[in-house]
């Protein structure tokens, strides 16, 4: 078995696991309270199918108008991955569900959700290793996270779906221009970008370096 392979076996049985704890939950609170949280999975699985879809561009000779597009659409649905984190405000008591039972749920979709995210960063970040040197690799990383900081205020707060950067670009200015007119948005606006952002990047580097120490290499050619 290869190792994509093995990556989408894992992430498979992360996938079901984390539709039994809601079954059960269901069950036993007779409410579909949580259903949305496979929504938020289906958007958290697009960065890794749109990174796996410019890696076989890329092997393909796509031009690079093709792959170009195939990156804005990874971008542009890669908050949707670590944005589940974000889910956990929904823990509250509830009087059917242990509050415990509850975080294992949230903590199952969100560590689910946020490996989509990084293993399809790992994708890209080889890509552009691989063609436009090591620190390119790392600036379009760490950028991409910090922009998946803001997507996360735009998601959070303001309640802005990735699509609708494209489908309503005015509107989500209109919002932008809005909320930055009261006092105290910029800086929270500000304040959640980069403590997501760089939460989201430590996470990353660590994830990238911790295990291996200096051997450590992007794969540039997953299989």
């Amino acid at each position: 078995m290869s190792h994509s392979s093995k990556q989408m076996a894992v992430l498979g049985g992360l996938v079901l696991w984390c539709v039994l704890l809601l079954v059960i939950r269901i069950a036993r609170s007779e409410s579909f309270e949580f259903v949305s949280l496979c929504w938020n999975l289906v958007l958290a699985a697009v960065p890794l199918a749109a990174s796996r879809i410019l890696l076989h561009a890329d092997r393909r000779g796509v031009s690079t108008t093709g792959q170009v597009l195939c990156f804005a659409l990874w971008l542009l649905f890669l908050p949707n991955a670590p944005y589940i984190l974000t889910d956990l405000v929904h823990l509250v008591p509830q009087e059917r569900i242990p509050l415990w039972y509850d975080l294992a749920v949230l903590l199952s979709f969100a560590g689910t959700g946020l490996m989509f995210g990084y293993l399809s960063l790992v994708d890209v970040h080889g890509l552009v290793e691989r063609r436009f040197g090591h620190k390119t690799g790392w600036v379009i990383a760490v950028g991409s996270l910090m922009l998946s900081g803001f997507g996360i205020y735009l998601g959070r707060f303001l309640r802005w779906n990735s699509w609708e950067v494209v489908t309503r670009p005015e509107g989500l200015l209109a919002d932008l221009a809005d909320q930055l007119m009261n006092p105290g948005t910029p800086i929270r606006t500000l304040a959640v970008t980069l403590i997501f952002g760089l939460t989201l990047t430590l996470g990353y580097v660590a994830l990238r370096i911790v295990p291996h120490g200096r051997h450590s290499h992007v794969d540039t050619n997953p299989r």
